[in-house]
């Protein structure tokens, strides 16, 4: 049975680099929407990661037919938005305040055949010759080996890491395999504890995240919650301080979203803590981070 909307895409875990490093190719991770397009004559499908259909979101997509030598195909993508200086940023994603593109990196099925069960390698060269780059789409670069270098170059670049995907891997639609791994990079900053909330389940007693923000002059500006990376001595230790400093007032400016307030309590702000994060979003919040240590 031919592969047909919608289709679970395949998922990569997180990881560090292969030490095999030549059985692996690299392509720069994209931070982006995961979209999957479903080409048919003249017409394309577009499918979020949950199966939705998200065609009429994305207007600019309408004409990739036009850069596709086949009839029908499946193509796996992510959808960006580029800032000024030519990165692509999820929040602008988010936004959608101006056009974006399909960066094309697999195809699961050229007309009558599934490519699927084909080797990674076989799938990137049918996919060369399948696709003509176009104004609102292209298929990035990809490399046989050279992961820590790429990955040095992409730091350097300000761009989220890279993906590396074993040679001769098939492709294995809703499947987190391990013939892909995301490998991010992370930074480690300061930042001011303000409140905690609550914790559930075998944190209970202790809390779920940290509310943590930095100072712009004398006032603390919401920074967003970190709530993973915490030992449970770390865990134990820190709510007793916590429970120490607690104050009835908020002491961010202005106040987080009620998304964030909704069981919180406030903290007296002279804790800081490292973390480990991969960016700011646009909007000042700390992305995918973890606690490293109490630092004052």
């Amino acid at each position: 049975m031919p592969l047909t909307f919608p289709v679970s895409p395949m998922k990569a875990g997180l990881g560090m680099l292969p030490a095999d490093d030549d059985r692996w190719a690299y392509e720069i991770k994209y931070d982006g929407y995961r979209t999957l397009a479903f080409v048919d004559g003249g017409a394309v499908r577009l499918q979020s990661t949950n199966g939705l259909d998200v065609t009429t979101n994305y207007p600019e997509l309408a004409s990739v037919p036009d850069g596709v030598h086949a009839d029908i195909a499946i193509l796996d993508a992510e959808f960006v938005v580029l800032d000024d200086d030519g990165r692509p940023r999820f929040e602008l994603v988010q936004r959608h305040e101006r056009p974006g593109a399909l960066y094309i990196f697999d195809v699961l099925r050229i007309d009558d055949h599934d490519t699927i069960g084909l080797p990674y390698e076989d799938r990137r060269r049918l996919l060369g010759q399948l696709v003509e780059p176009g104004a609102s789409w292209l298929v990035p670069a990809h490399r046989i080996g050279g992961g820590p270098e790429l990955l040095d170059a992409t730091g350097g670049q300000g761009l989220e890491g890279i993906m590396a995907k074993r040679l001769g891997s098939p492709y294995t639609p809703g499947k987190r395999s391990p013939n892909w791994r995301k490998i991010k990079h992370r930074r480690r900053v300061d930042v001011v504890i303000g409140g905690f909330t609550a914790g559930d389940g075998n944190r209970a007693n202790t809390f779920g995240a940290l509310l943590v923000g930095r100072w712009d002059g004398d006032v603390l500006v919401f920074a967003g919650g970190v709530g993973t990376g915490f030992s449970q001595v770390v865990l134990d230790g820190l709510s007793a301080r916590l429970r120490d400093l607690e104050v009835d007032e908020c002491p961010f400016e202005p106040p987080p979203p009620a998304s964030y307030r909704r069981g919180a309590r406030w903290v007296e702000p002279v804790l800081t803590a490292t973390i480990e994060m991969t960016e700011f979003t646009n909007d000042g919040l700390v992305r995918h981070a973890s606690f490293v240590e109490l630092t004052a």
